[in-house]
């Protein structure tokens, strides 16, 4: 198999807002926030119109658009044996992904994220993890993350503490591991775990700018460049309106954005710009082109509602 993704199996539920309920419901605008209360979460979503439903995770919509491209992949994410659940296993599966998890009934519902789409397309999310944020070691098959050429990572499973077994389990078994660094608050609470990852166990790294800044305490790009530079690794920072960059082997790729695009929602452009990139660097494009289809699948998807093509 070519690309295996370990991550959280959340069903997204899509809302348009207003600034007003950002402010109100103190969320910053453009982050995700964990909410561990299902209570708090229904209040949330009591008085919002959804627009769309649909299965998500940041891996997983890496995963899925990876597939789109005619690459073979796979998925490990915990659901239960309910109703979300089961049209999140039947989501993967009509999408040609490989579900390596024998789902049953869990104590916790499958998770949920309410992504809220602000006037001007950014997305701030509000996670409701639930069973996904349980995934234990057991729930990864060793033989199946040795026998991928790349496994794919989040950030995000560092939210839990029982999830960071099965993260180890799947590093220490992997060919090549290549992980989103998901979220400028999540670098903020994991940051000595996220930097020995960094240094230590991962081959891909991808971040946008305010990560990396957070990450190493810089606060000018070219601090993160002298960082990226003096490590063995490929990084692959995204920059908002500066485009992405590139740093491997102390060479650094830059590449610019598309014009002229009907913006609806930025909600999976991160993921999608990780699927264009990863199917590049399986099929040996130079490092320019990996960045380019990056930014071809990227743009798509912010065309549209939701996280997927």
């Amino acid at each position: 198999m070519k690309i295996l993704g370990i991550g959280n199996a959340i069903v997204d539920v899509i809302c348009k807002v207003d600034e007003n309920f950002i402010k109100e419901n103190s969320l910053t605008k453009g982050t995700m926030k964990l909410i561990f209360d299902d209570k708090e979460f229904k209040s949330l979503l009591s008085n919002l119109k959804i627009e769309k439903t649909i299965s998500g995770g940041s891996v997983a919509n890496s995963i899925v658009g990876l597939s789109q491209l005619g690459n073979e992949v796979g998925f490990i994410g915990k659901v239960s044996d309910d109703e979300l659940g089961n049209k999140y296993e039947e989501g993967l599966k009509s999408e040609n992904v490989k579900y390596f998890y024998e789902k049953k009934s869990e104590e916790l519902p499958t998770g949920t994220c309410l992504i809220l789409v602000t006037p001007d397309s950014e997305r701030t999310m509000c996670t409701f993890l639930g069973t996904a944020g349980k995934i234990t070691e057991d729930d990864v098959d060793a033989n199946i993350v040795n026998n991928s050429e790349i496994i794919l990572l989040e950030g995000y499973l560092w939210d839990e503490g029982e999830p960071k077994k099965a993260f180890d389990k799947a590093i220490n078994n992997a060919t090549k591991t290549a992980m989103s660094l998901s979220d400028q608050f999540c670098v903020d609470r994991h940051k000595p775990h996220f930097l020995d990852l960094v240094k230590n166990k991962l081959d891909i790294i991808f971040a946008n700018e305010q990560e990396m800044l957070s990450l190493i305490d810089a606060k000018r790009f070219d601090d993160v460049l002298d960082f990226t530079k003096s490590l063995d690794k490929l990084f692959v920072i995204t920059r908002g309106e500066k485009g992405a960059v590139l740093v491997f082997e102390n060479k650094i790729t830059e590449n610019g954005i598309e014009n002229n695009l009907n913006i609806k929602d930025l909600t999976g452009a991160g993921d999608l710009f990780a699927s264009g990139f990863l199917h590049g660097h399986l099929n040996n494009l130079s490092p320019l082109e990996c960045l380019n289809k990056g930014r071809e699948m990227s743009s798509r998807v912010i065309q549209q509602i939701g996280a997927r093509l």
